[in-house]
């Protein structure tokens, strides 16, 4: 059988080996470091905010960002539905409700027009939403300047969960540093990887040092362990933090080489009857993190899930979009606002979408054995 071609594999580059190798010279094996002070440093300078934490993954970014804006039980929190399950379980964990909010066509995330339709809603319900997290897919920023609009009209803070969006920007800036707080993954499969972790980051460093406090057992300043408040065991490693100072300094050669993958499939496969490949909307800069196709049945006489079948039975690895979360047995009680009034454009993208194989390892050989496949499809 043929090499097995994955989705988005971890690729290290020169400088990671060196940073691990220094935390075992030193000893710093422990989830405190001068990597970890390293890597939150330079990660807030790549994204331009005044800090960042570290951490063991995006979740517990988000379950730290969700108590700092004090969301507790029985609570509301808007969340996008089309994402992983991840950007709403930490819902769960503080014992609130989730509101699930449609995506948009131009750029699958947020939908303002299903935003707005929820505030009003909830505000006519005199029960307005504790925050709301804005999820940025596939490498690309939400529309992010009216959703921010309809947010501070309401008043009502926002987190960005740009777990799958980093160095992606929206008008010059950085996706995941427009609200309140955001929150980045440095998962296995993400466009650079600490093997498993994640980072809250924001412009209020108070915060930011709460949140510190929180990860680490919140143990208080005293000489023998003492605790007043609850904590967490949720921060990041030294020797998993050199490895993101590595990968941190070749992300923009990564960002390159995604965008330069997806702009083969496009050549190759542009001209594919009922084939719509993920937009690139105006002002934004996506990564292209993964290349994303909707299938339309009727022009292309081939369902989406045919075509991952097709392309697992040839050793490689594509996979649907996301389920939306408001279709999820675990959420199947919780309200849901559509982009329009019966229609669903999370529910259509789902029914038709494809992640096409973009690694940053993916070789010529690679594209042209994935897109030889789908040919012989359409």
């Amino acid at each position: 059988m043929k090499k097995r071609i994955y989705l988005s594999p971890p690729h290290i580059g020169k400088m990671e080996k060196a940073y691990v190798d220094e935390a075992f010279r030193d000893n710093w094996i422990a989830p405190v470091g001068p990597h970890i002070d390293a890597f939150e440093r330079e990660l807030a300078q790549y994204v331009g905010v005044k800090g960042a934490v570290a951490l063991n993954s995006g979740t517990a970014a988000l379950h730290l960002a969700l108590r700092l804006l004090g969301v507790e039980e029985g609570d509301v929190v808007f969340c996008s539905t089309l994402t992983f399950v991840a950007s709403a379980n930490p819902i769960l964990y503080q014992g609130a409700h989730p509101v699930f909010i449609d995506s948009e066509p131009n750029s699958w995330n947020m939908s303002p027009q299903a935003l707005e339709r929820a505030f009003m809603d909830s505000a006519k319900n005199e029960k307005l939403p504790k925050a709301v997290i804005i999820v940025s897919l596939y490498g690309q920023s939400a529309d992010m300047d009216p959703l921010l609009s309809i947010c501070k009209r309401y008043g009502v803070p926002v987190i960005e969960d740009a777990a799958e969006s980093l160095g992606a920007t929206y008008k010059g800036k950085a996706s995941g540093t427009f609200g309140d707080f955001g929150v980045y993954s440095f998962n296995g499969n993400k466009i650079i990887t600490t093997s498993g972790g994640g980072a809250l980051v924001s412009n209020d460093t108070e915060a930011l040092n709460k949140a510190r406090f929180w990860a680490t057992q919140a143990r208080d300043q005293a000489r023998h362990y003492q605790h007043s408040d609850m904590g967490y065991n949720y921060r990041l490693s030294n020797v998993l933090a050199g490895i993101g100072r590595g990968q941190l300094q070749i992300l923009d050669e990564r960002i390159r080489t995604r965008r330069n993958i997806y702009d083969r499939y496009v050549r190759l496969l542009g001209d594919a009857p009922g084939f719509s490949f993920m937009p690139e909307m105006e002002g934004s800069y996506s990564t292209r993190w993964l290349t994303v196709v909707s299938i339309d049945l009727q022009q292309s006489g081939i369902r989406s899930v045919e075509l991952v079948d097709r392309l697992e039975e040839n050793n490689i690895e594509a996979r649907a979009v996301w389920k939306p979360l408001h279709l999820q047995p675990l959420f199947e009680k919780c309200l849901y606002y559509s982009h329009k009034e019966g229609y669903s454009v999370s529910d259509h993208l789902f029914a038709t979408g494809v992640c096409f194989p973009s690694g940053s390892t993916l070789e010529e050989e690679d594209i042209q054995r994935i897109v030889a496949c789908i040919r012989e499809m359409v």
